[in-house]
């Protein structure tokens, strides 16, 4: 499909209008996050490429399902996560099964991110510390894990990951520094 470039530059709620009017112009809602709701899937899940990918089509579906409920009010792509939250959170009660995270795309940015609270050694290899904190992440309960995806990979605000998770913003507060502890004290091991 040729992209139409004027379309693809419209905000989120612009095209969420445009969709309404014609199904078509949800394709420019999918090229703008498909990307960013894969890493987001694959590092809270731990899930492989296929299975995230499988996710990631019944996200736009239900996404697309909704739309007409989508509460213009609310930022979209706070509604698009929460969406996403959702379908991994039912995905892992229905495997029932605790998800081997692999962050392969863990890159240094992020990883320092992560990291800035903590007095890691300047010295230590960039590889053993970006592998050290992809284990320490794989430690941690998901509720935590996907507080500091959030935070810190997907660079949200404590408003929007508290739009996501639906808890109010001083529990966001609280489950960050409990991941935080509970990310360095696995760090540390």
């Amino acid at each position: 499909m040729v992209v139409n470039e004027e379309l693809a530059e419209h905000s989120d709620l612009d095209l969420v209008k445009l969709t309404l009017e014609n199904q078509e112009n949800f394709l420019y809602l999918v090229q703008r996050y498909e990307k960013k709701l894969l890493r987001f899937i694959r590092r809270i899940s731990g899930l492989n490429s296929d299975d995230a990918q499988d996710l990631l089509q019944e996200v736009f579906i239900k996404v697309y399902q909704n739309l007409n409920d989508f509460d213009q009010n609310l930022k979209f792509s706070s509604w698009l996560y929460r969406i996403t939250h959702n379908q991994v959170v039912s995905n892992y009660r229905k495997n029932k099964s605790r998800p081997q995270l692999s962050l392969f795309d863990l890159d240094l940015e992020s990883c320092e991110s992560l990291i800035s609270d903590f007095d890691a050694s300047q010295n230590m290899d960039q590889k053993i510390l970006r592998d050290k904190m992809s284990r320490a992440l794989d430690g941690l309960d998901l509720k935590y894990k996907e507080v500091l995806v959030l935070k810190y990979l997907e660079d949200r605000s404590y408003e929007e990951i508290s739009d996501i998770i639906k808890k109010p913003t001083s529990t966001v507060g609280t489950l960050l520094s409990r991941a935080k502890k509970n990310l360095e004290k696995e760090f540390r091991q």
